[in-house]
């Protein structure tokens, strides 16, 4: 008998609540979906990489979907531990995998878990892709749950995939110059599947490293949920804070997204990160190729693109615009505002060990500590302060705020004139003086954000406030 499963894919994959519409016979549809679709383009042959993070119950639900892609005669290269997602989605290019699949829910809170699903080339599947795998939906009849399933062993293959990974960054990063350095660094892997992988490419040098809740714990206690924004990094900026380190870095629940703390406590959001990378990338590594990023990455990517001389290509929110963005274009540096980060020469996905590890090399290479490398940004482009605001809602109340969000936009915010308009994803708002402000849905949650950036803080907050008052949310 088929089944219906209600299912469909957000800005990065599906993601729900465990036990309610995450379930074992709802992992098992997606992976059939998956397999449906790999048969029917004609690349069952090259196998399917699945990965697994830290969470609740991820490895058995990566176990069910491994067994599920497996009896439909299509070899599964299975990860042999929790690994980040970035490590998944470059098995996926090493194994010549025709996609990959990751039980994940990022950033979201513990009760969560979720299925993302990899391109060929290692990204987050395109649009096409998702479109395919969510029309096989309907007609897929995957098999039991995995107590009562015959385990098709045969096509599974149970692999390293972080090793190859390890190295890999290592061809990326110039990993002696930061060993040898000396930086006193900080590590949050807030629990996730992250744990170890920095600590792993700095031992053995100058460079001390301090590791913070590095074990498993998938109720990610202390925290709302593992999302490496200020508020979550408490420890963190505390130990930067207190016992003297250069700089904290912090990987989200899947470790594809960076928080970083600076010397004196001061958490740099994650435009001013992006910004830093890639004047980095282009001042000391003097790598070619502009940036591409989201209709909610900093301002200061315009100036610092002119001030480089490249270009810099915007898209809507999901790596999944991102990514091909930044492939077409032949970026140095691809990102979004929720702190995934991608690099030329590797997969164009979203990185958190790898963007740390290029932060830490500007600090090696420049000698200078964060709160300078943002002094030298801010030389370049003027100052510029960012925050965002996420707003749950209830389902009755989503209509509603949908229609706000796509209806008529205010003409001022703040006092300062709106100038131009952009909805590919939401509202963009751009301001006469240079702000700008977005309101959008995201994309794997009930919430909206509201997003701001001004040369003060009180005029972001008087934006974001007027913003809020207009949608009344």
């Amino acid at each position: 008998m088929s089944m219906q499963p209600d299912i469909r894919f957000g800005t990065d994959g599906w993601r729900a609540i465990i036990g309610d519409d995450y379930t074992f016979d709802n992992v098992a549809a997606c992976a059939a979906a998956v397999a449906l679709d790999v048969t029917s383009i004609g690349q069952s042959s090259r196998g399917v990489a699945v990965g697994y993070d830290t969470r609740f119950q991820s490895r058995e639900f990566a176990l069910s979907c491994a067994d599920v892609i497996a009896s439909h005669g299509i070899p599964v290269f299975l990860t042999d531990r929790p690994l980040p997602t970035p490590a998944l989605s470059y098995a996926v290019t090493t194994h010549g995998a025709a996609c990959g699949v990751m039980i994940t829910a990022s950033h979201n809170p513990p009760e969560w878990n979720g299925f993302k699903v990899k391109s060929e080339a290692g990204g987050s599947a395109p649009p096409e892709q998702v479109e395919r795998i969510e029309a096989h939906l309907p007609d897929v009849n995957p098999l039991s749950p995995p107590r009562e399933r015959v385990r098709v062993r045969g096509n599974i293959q149970t692999t390293n995939m972080v090793s190859p990974y390890l190295d890999q960054l290592t061809r990326l990063v110039n990993i002696d110059r930061i060993k040898s350095a000396g930086i006193r660094v900080a590590i949050d892997s807030m629990h996730g599947s992250g744990a170890g992988i920095i600590t792993a490419m700095l031992e053995g040098g100058a460079t001390q490293v301090s590791e913070l809740r590095s074990e498993i714990n998938p109720a990610f206690p202390d925290m709302k949920q593992p999302e490496p924004v200020e508020e979550n990094l408490r420890p963190l900026i505390s130990e930067a804070h207190n016992t003297g380190f250069d700089v904290g870095v912090a990987t989200d629940g899947d470790a594809d997204r960076l928080g970083v703390v600076a010397e004196n406590g001061q958490y740099l959001t994650t435009l001013e990160v992006f910004s830093m990378l890639f004047h980095h990338l282009k001042s000391r590594r003097n790598l070619p190729g502009g940036a591409a990023c989201t209709i909610t990455m900093s301002s200061m990517m315009d100036r610092l693109a002119e001030h480089h001389g490249v270009d810099l290509y915007r898209t809507p929110v999901g790596f999944k615009f991102v990514g091909p963005a930044m492939f077409d274009n032949a970026c140095v540096l691809g990102g979004e505002e929720s702190g995934g980060y991608a690099f030329a020469g590797h997969v164009p996905e979203r990185d958190g060990p790898l963007s740390a590890l290029f932060f830490l090399e500007s600090m090696a290479i420049s000698g200078k500590a964060p709160t300078e490398l943002l002094a030298e940004i801010h030389e370049i482009t003027g100052p510029h302060t960012f925050r965002r605001i996420d707003i749950e809602f209830t389902p009755d109340e989503r209509e509603r705020i949908a229609s706000a969000v796509n209806g008529d936009a205010p003409t001022r915010l703040g006092g300062i004139e709106v100038i131009k308009e952009d909805r590919r994803d939401g509202v963009r708002l751009d301001l006469r003086d240079g702000s700008w402000a977005v309101v959008r849905m995201s994309g794997t949650e009930p919430l909206v954000r509201i997003y701001a950036e001004a040369s003060s803080a009180g005029l972001r907050d008087a934006v974001l406030g007027d913003f809020r008052a207009y949608l009344e949310v």
